[in-house]
């Protein structure tokens, strides 16, 4: 369980692919300060196991469905990763709650800068677009943010977010581009309410 809090931003060490999965090796000197084989750790708002770890760099593996839902599948070695370490009992819920099981995946389609802050507008799929709702959470590669607006247009559904200046440097939205494709989680607790609901109508 995580809270949508990036810790570290890391960088894709290397990507072997084998077949249908792939092992994604990642520098994060933060994150694996403390952390064992079989830990988790969350990479743009992805869950996976840490099977190997030592002088800062980890590796996990990564099957693929995993691959087929999010967008691991296009690091390189380079790229910007937000990295989380999962939430103790003790910790202070400071985003919301974020399982690190990706839902789909988004594009970003524009972003304008105001003073203080950017706004960032993401096509979402329409399947998971009712999961949303203006001042509702999401998490976007894993960062817990607030939905600003929400909409459809010729487009498709969109959403879009108000970042700090905070949010952009510590994360990768800071430096996303248009076209850019972004791992999405919707609201846990959306789901489990649809879920309850259409019990009662059968």
């Amino acid at each position: 369980m995580f809270t949508g809090i990036v810790e570290e931003l890391g960088e894709v060490v290397d990507i072997e692919r084998a077949g249908d999965s792939a092992r994604l090796t990642v520098r994060g000197p933060l994150v694996t300060g403390d952390a064992n084989d079989g830990d988790s750790i969350a990479i743009n708002g992805v869950c996976l196991t840490v099977t190997a770890s030592q002088g800062g760099v980890f590796s996990a593996d990564v099957m693929g469905e995993t691959l087929s839902r999010s967008s691991l599948g296009t690091l390189t070695p380079g790229t910007a990763v937000n990295l989380e370490r999962p939430m103790r009992p003790d910790d202070r819920l400071g985003g919301h709650i974020v399982q690190g099981h990706v839902d789909g995946t988004g594009t970003l389609v524009a972003r304008r800068s105001a003073a203080n802050w950017d706004v960032i507008r993401f096509s979402i799929p329409p399947s998971l677009g009712r999961y949303l709702v203006e001042k509702g959470s999401v998490a976007v590669d894993g960062i817990s943010l607030t939905v600003s607006a929400l909409g459809e247009s010729d487009g498709g559904h969109w959403f879009e977010v108000s970042l700090i200046p905070a949010t952009l440097a510590r994360t990768t939205l800071g430096s996303k581009q248009p076209g850019a494709v972004v791992n999405l989680e919707v609201d846990m607790i959306a789901k489990y309410v649809e879920r309850l609901l259409a019990g009662r109508t059968q």
